[in-house]
C-alpha cells in the first residue's frame, strides 16, 4: 500500500495498540479519516470497535460485516469484501453460517408458521453461493448450483402461492360478505331516503313536525327547546326513546367519553348526531344528517362495483399456475439423480418434528397452518409428489 502511494501514518495495525488509551486514540483516528487503512484480527477488531463514522469498505477473511455496514456511518453506500479460498475449510464454515442465516431470517422476517422454523430466504443464499465458491470440486460445486437454484425458485413459489391462496379466500369468503353487506346497505339506503321523503313537507320553508315525548312541535325554535329541556332531563348515560322527526324515531344518550348529548335517528340504518347547545343549530344538524343520506347511497354504489370488479380479479388470480413450475420440476429432477437415490419423507405430529429430526433433515415444508389427521397427510404428500412426476413427464396434471 505504501508502494501504491498510501502515506504510512495513514495505515495502522489494532495490534500495535497495545494498551486501552492507545486504543480510544487510533479509533478517534479512524473516525476522523487520519488513519484510513485499519488491520486486525476478530479478536482485536470485535465488540467496542466503533469506528465505523468514515468506512467505506471492509475486507474479511472471517465473515464478519458489522463493523462496516452499522449505525454511525454516513456513507449512504459501502462495500463489503469477502475471501474464500477454493478447495479448503471455508466451504464447511460457510455451511455453518448459511443454516444460521435460514433460521434468524424465519423469526426476524415471519416468513414461515409460528410452529415451525424451515423457509430459505435471499440473505441465506447468498451465503449458499459463496460457500459454493469455496469448493474446488466441480461436481459438488455444480450441485450446489443447482441446489441454490431449487431453493431460489422453491422461495417463489412459496410467495405465489401465499399470495394465491390469499386471492382464492378473498374470492370465496372476503368479497362476496363485502358484496352482500354493501348491497344491504344500499337497500337500507333507498328505504330510509323514502322514509325521509314521504314525511318531508314539499314546502322547504315549512317545518316538519317533531314528536318529543307526548308532545308534537310545529315551531323550529320550540322543538330545538324541547330538545334541551329533554337532555337537562337525563338521568343516565342510557339511550331513551324521546320522539320521532320525518319519520325516524329518535333515542337520546350521552357520551361520557366525548362529553355530549347524542341523538339517533332509527331507520333501516342508524344515524347519530353530537348536540350542540344551539336550539336552532341541533335541528339543522338532524336535517344534515337526514340529507347525507343520498350521497352515502352513491359512495356505496360505487363501492359495491369496485368490490365485483376486485372479486373478478380474485378469481382470476386464484386460477393462475405458479409460472416456472415446470422449470423447478426439472431442476429438481436433476437435482435427484445428482444427489442421493432415495428421499426419506418424515411426517411430523400435532406439535411438529423433535429437534434432532429437523437437524438432520436437508429440507423441512409446512402445508398449511392447520393440523391434518396422519393418514391425510400422507394423501396430500402423495398427490404432490404424483403431480410433480406428472409435470416433470410433461404430462397433464388436470383432467
Amino acid at each position: 500500500m505504501i508502494a501504491k502511494g498510501v502515506p504510512p501514518e495513514e495505515i495502522a495495525f489494532i495490534h500495535d495498540a497495545n494498551t486501552e488509551v492507545r486504543k480510544k486514540e487510533l479509533f478517534s483516528k479512524v473516525r476522523r479519516g487520519a488513519v484510513r487503512i485499519l488491520m486486525g484480527s476478530t479478536f482485536k477488531m470485535g465488540a467496542g470497535t466503533n469506528v465505523q463514522d468514515l468506512i467505506i469498505a471492509s475486507h474479511d477473511l472471517e465473515q464478519r460485516a458489522g463493523r462496516t455496514v452499522r449505525q454511525g456511518n454516513k456513507n449512504p453506500k459501502v462495500d463489503v469484501v469477502r475471501y474464500v479460498t477454493e478447495g479448503t475449510f471455508d466451504a464447511y464454515l460457510y455451511q455453518i453460517i448459511e443454516n444460521k442465516q435460514k433460521f434468524i431470517s424465519q423469526i426476524m422476517t415471519s416468513k414461515s408458521p409460528a410452529r415451525s422454523v424451515e423457509d430459505i430466504d435471499e440473505v441465506a443464499l447468498s451465503y449458499a453461493e459463496i460457500k459454493a465458491l469455496a469448493v474446488g470440486n466441480p461436481y459438488i460445486k455444480e450441485k450446489m448450483d443447482l441446489d441454490i437454484q431449487v431453493s431460489k425458485l422453491q422461495l417463489l413459489k412459496q410467495s405465489f402461492l401465499s399470495q394465491k391462496y390469499e386471492m382464492e379466500d378473498k374470492a370465496v369468503r372476503y368479497f362476496p360478505n363485502e358484496i352482500r353487506q354493501c348491497e344491504q346497505r344500499i337497500a337500507d339506503y333507498e328505504s330510509d331516503i323514502a322514509l325521509a321523503k314521504e314525511n318531508t313537507p314539499p314546502d322547504r320553508e315549512t317545518f316538519p313536525e317533531m314528536q318529543i315525548h307526548d308532545v308534537v312541535y310545529t315551531e323550529k325554535k320550540e322543538a330545538g327547546q324541547a330538545i334541551i329541556e329533554a337532555c337537562k332531563a337525563m338521568k343516565s348515560a342510557d339511550a331513551v326513546l324521546i320522539g320521532r322527526y320525518r319519520g325516524f324515531p329518535m333515542k337520546l344518550s350521552y357520551d361520557s367519553f366525548q362529553k355530549v348529548f347524542v341523538i339517533s335517528m332509527y331507520g333501516k340504518q342508524v344515524y347519530h348526531v353530537p348536540l350542540g347547545t344551539d336550539i336552532h343549530g341541533n335541528i339543522t344538524r338532524l336535517d344534515n344528517k337526514i340529507q347525507e343520506l343520498p350521497d352515502k347511497m352513491l359512495r356505496c354504489q360505487d363501492k359495491l362495483e369496485n368490490l365485483k370488479v376486485q372479486l373478478e380479479n380474485a378469481k382470476e388470480e386464484a386460477q393462475k399456475e405458479f409460472p416456472q413450475e415446470e422449470e423447478l420440476a426439472e431442476k429438481i429432477d436433476k437435482l435427484g439423480i445428482q444427489g442421493t437415490s432415495h428421499i426419506i419423507f418424515i411426517i411430523g405430529g400435532s406439535i411438529g418434528l423433535g429437534k434432532e429430526v429437523l437437524k438432520r433433515s436437508d429440507y423441512a415444508l409446512s402445508f398449511s397452518k392447520m393440523t391434518f389427521p396422519h393418514q391425510l397427510m400422507r394423501v396430500i404428500l402423495l398427490e404432490q409428489i404424483y403431480r410433480s412426476y406428472r409435470i416433470i413427464s410433461h404430462e397433464p396434471y388436470h383432467k
